[in-house]
């Protein structure tokens, strides 16, 4: 066998190496890239999840987010804050979980619904006015989208499910 020839031989064993190589990479790559994918959806469950536990565990909490969501003068002074800060927690959650969609990190299916739970709790008289005094709060692209979302025809959120009227 000629120099030539192992020369030939040794040069497909390294094209083989490199190819084999950059397959395990790109299958390395899509299992990270679904791994990110899925902890981002987690993590943006549970931060909504951590925001709105406590109206769940707390009658009280729960009757200022209800009644703050429809008709924000029926609350004290003292429980439209805490509306105020419940709100701020709640749209910085929905800002995180917008970053995610916005870098691929959510499916559009989910991301749908996240979206679609937004725009009816966005649109309730108490959360509006609060988005009205400080968007300024929140990214400029954030901002873009919450504008660009369209009023829902019928609002659900805590009160409306049921068609409540919240007159508290």
């Amino acid at each position: 066998m000629s120099w030539e020839a192992i020369n030939a031989i040794a040069q497909a064993i390294g094209a083989f190496g490199v190819v084999a190589s950059l397959w395990y990479l790109a299958v390395q790559v899509h299992r990270s890239t679904r791994v990110a994918k899925i902890a981002a959806q987690d993590s943006a469950a549970t931060a909504l999840r951590e925001v709105t536990k406590p109206y769940m565990e707390n009658a009280e909490l729960a009757r200022i987010w209800q009644v703050g969501l429809e008709n924000l003068s029926a609350l004290s002074p003292e429980d439209q804050s805490r509306f105020f800060h419940a709100t701020y927690q709640f749209l910085k959650a929905f800002e995180t979980i917008h970053t995610h969609y916005v870098y691929g990190l959510l499916d559009l299916e989910l991301w749908q619904g996240w979206r679609e739970l937004l725009r009816h709790y966005i649109a309730a008289p108490g959360m509006a006015h609060y988005w009205e005094m400080r968007r300024d709060l929140f990214s400029q692209r954030f901002q873009k989208f919450v504008g660009g979302l369209e009023q829902p025809e019928k609002q659900f959120t805590v009160g409306r499910l049921l068609d409540e009227k919240i007159d508290k």
